[in-house]
């Protein structure tokens, strides 16, 4: 994200010395992304953030695979996942493929004893049920439903929840996400036809620093293992730092809508972008105005992507039986569009309610178990008439 952003105590130069009341040094520590050359923040810590005292348990998270070649449309009924009380345990990857991995999740609790990271991904969170503050190691965000909650790798974090009835569709992604290109000016600012600007961008505004030694639990995410790693002091002990990668949220509903006379194509929708996938969201807006228009999507052949869309809220026009919590997915190599009727029904309205998140993969997408347990293997067939 090319927004510059200080929060605590830096000194006036990097890689100076950052003394303490006490006359001893702060911690400065590099943190950053692609190399050298990527988006990156320096912090500064009380304590030495390479104080590991222990590597205890190491185990599998990655997902198994269900159908590895897959040419058929699927929906999966996301509410379906059960809730589960622990934060990482109620992950459930249904759809991965080597770029990203699209994920259900429905905590019933806060993570309670441990921190966790992700060493491989970014992880993008879209809050579709729930309240609470995520906790960072570079501050703390509020969130709430229709968040999307931008976690770069590497940042520890723990969720507190304000309830036990939480839903999050979770994206991770091996490569960086951002705000798309297109929408910025060479200067990295947000330009004036985009839908949204950097007002919209919320930045963590609350450091929470801790100075405690002890023994301190942070899962982290590797390769497809949770490794459990016990580090030495709080990992919350940062008193500042500036610089361009931290997290960040951006509601789905502060997304300004681009509308046309006639039907616009979903890269109007779009909202962060990798150069592995793109993420889009589709709100409430007007429909097109030509007094010929039909405000149904027009038929189009998924030739370069797999597309899915998570269905939020709303009355979802072009789908015949959707509901909210459900994910279609429409693989690459054959088309697909609105339901039989739904193109004439369309026609004469002047507006939508939906509210979606669409994530358009580059690469071929694989069903894993969960994503069978959850399956409508007959959606294929919903477009014969």
């Amino acid at each position: 994200m090319p927004f510059y952003h200080k929060l605590g105590t830096i000194p006036r130069k990097r890689h100076i010395q950052f003394r303490k009341p006490d006359g001893s040094l702060y911690y400065e520590q590099l943190f950053g992304t692609i190399g050298f050359d990527g988006m990156y923040t320096n912090s500064y810590h009380e304590q030495r953030p390479t104080q590991v005292k222990e590597i205890k348990n190491q185990y599998s998270v990655k997902p198994k695979i269900a159908i590895e070649n897959n040419i058929k449309s699927y929906r999966l009924k996301g509410f379906q996942v059960k809730p589960e009380q622990d934060y990482l345990e109620s992950r459930k990857t249904v759809l991965v493929n080597s770029d990203c991995a699209i994920v259900l999740a429905a905590p019933q609790e806060s993570t309670q004893n441990y921190f966790y990271k992700n060493t491989d991904a970014d992880e993008l969170l879209f809050v579709h049920k729930g309240s609470g503050t995520l906790r960072t190691m570079l501050g703390n965000l509020d969130f709430k439903y229709g968040d999307y909650l931008l976690i770069p790798r590497g940042v520890i974090y723990k969720i507190d929840f304000d309830t036990e009835e939480n839903r999050l569709f979770i994206i991770e992604s091996h490569r960086p996400i951002y705000t798309p290109k297109r929408y910025r000016n060479w200067f990295g600012q947000l330009l004036e036809h985009a839908p949204f600007c950097e007002r919209d961008i919320r930045k963590p505004e609350t450091l929470e620093t801790h100075n405690e030694k002890g023994v301190f639990l942070i899962k982290v995410k590797k390769q497809g293992d949770i490794i459990e790693m016990v580090y030495a002091s709080h990992p919350f002990d940062v008193v500042g730092y500036d610089g361009y990668n931290y997290p960040y949220a951006f509601s789905i509903h502060d997304f300004e809508p681009i509308t046309g006379r006639i039907h616009q194509p979903p890269p109007v929708h779009q909202t962060f972008e990798t150069d592995a996938f793109v993420v889009c969201s589709f709100v409430p807006r007007l429909y097109d105005y030509h007094p010929q228009s039909i405000p149904a999507p027009y038929n189009h052949s998924n030739i370069d992507s797999d597309e899915v869309l998570y269905y939020v809220d709303g009355d979802f026009m072009s789908r015949n039986d959707v509901e909210v919590g459900h994910i279609s997915l429409h693989p690459a190599g054959i088309p697909h569009g609105p339901h039989p009727g739904a193109a004439e029904r369309s026609i004469g309205k002047t507006k939508t309610d939906e509210l979606a998140v669409m994530v358009d993969t580059f690469k071929p997408l694989k069903l894993t178990e969960e994503a069978m347990k959850i399956a409508d293997e007959d959606y294929y067939k919903s477009w014969l008439e």
